[in-house]
């Protein structure tokens, strides 16, 4: 491996003090109050739904914000694609995580039914994704990175869809969720601007933080059980996977289990 430059060596040593002074402290939030942002059903359980069962056990509310409908989530290699086959997945993927999220404790489950497949980080969804963030008012927002992450590279981790969720995510974070001039149309709906404190960004390039979850892999496990129309004809295969890359992440830090984040404090 080449040697760092300077840049690149002051910017790794900023990270590891950072998650050496962030790692045992929760983020310092009086109202506990968090968003999940993701793409489809199951990519909140995936992502971070160890971390959102320890929250809620320790009191938080935690919302989450499916941005699509859901509808894309059938046999790769089906004939009837018919607008009624995908209402027919969208109802079943969209129970699914309902219950998903009642394992974890979630306060409640939002769809913005945006065409499965189809998602762009458009000015639309941004707008859609701020007017959430006002209602719900959450002190940390979880979403999937706008980047790929190379080394290694896992492609189900970079759906398209997940990329520009992230994309519109931070942009609705910072500035449009706090500036009243962003989107009036929804200080009409009584939504006042609101400022997020931390964005927590799953599967991006660069983690800074974690989270010690061995007291809630159970509580993930449970929740991607819920997702039997994806998972469960291979379920086995599934937890043992994610057990073991749980694991793996956790021996970084000396822990049974743990989720990686790269956490931004915006202020």
């Amino acid at each position: 491996m080449a040697d760092l430059t300077r840049d690149q060596a002051q910017a790794q040593s900023e990270l590891e003090d950072t998650e050496r002074s962030q790692v045992q402290s929760p983020p310092v939030d009086d109202a506990k109050r968090a968003l999940v942002v993701v793409a489809h059903p199951d990519d909140a359980e995936f992502g971070s739904a160890g971390t959102v069962a320890k929250w809620t056990r320790d009191g938080w509310q935690v919302w989450f914000l499916i941005v699509t409908d859901a509808s894309g989530g059938g046999d790769d290699n089906a004939t009837d694609v018919s607008p009624e086959a995908r209402q027919a997945i969208a109802d079943i993927r969209k129970a699914e995580q309902r219950k998903a999220a009642e394992v974890l404790g979630v306060a409640g489950v939002d769809f913005l039914d945006y065409p499965d497949g189809r998602i762009e980080p458009s000015l639309e969804l941004r707008r859609d994704i701020v007017r959430v963030m006002r209602r719900v008012r959450p002190a940390v927002v979880v979403a999937p990175s706008p980047e790929r992450r190379w080394d290694p590279f896992f492609i189900g981790r970079h759906h398209p869809d997940h990329l520009a969720v992230g994309e519109a995510t931070i942009a609705a974070c910072y500035p449009a969720v706090r500036n009243a001039w962003d989107f009036p149309e929804l200080l009409a709906e009584g939504l006042t601007p609101h400022r997020v404190r931390e964005l927590w960004v799953v599967g991006g390039p660069v983690t800074n933080h974690h989270v010690d979850i061995t007291a809630t892999v159970d509580l993930k496990i449970e929740a991607l059980r819920q997702h039997d129309s994806q998972l469960g004809a291979h379920f086995d295969e599934v937890e043992q996977s994610v057990r073991r890359g749980l694991a793996m992440m956790g021996s970084r830090y000396s822990v049974k289990a743990a989720e990686e984040f790269y956490r931004a404090i915006i202020g």
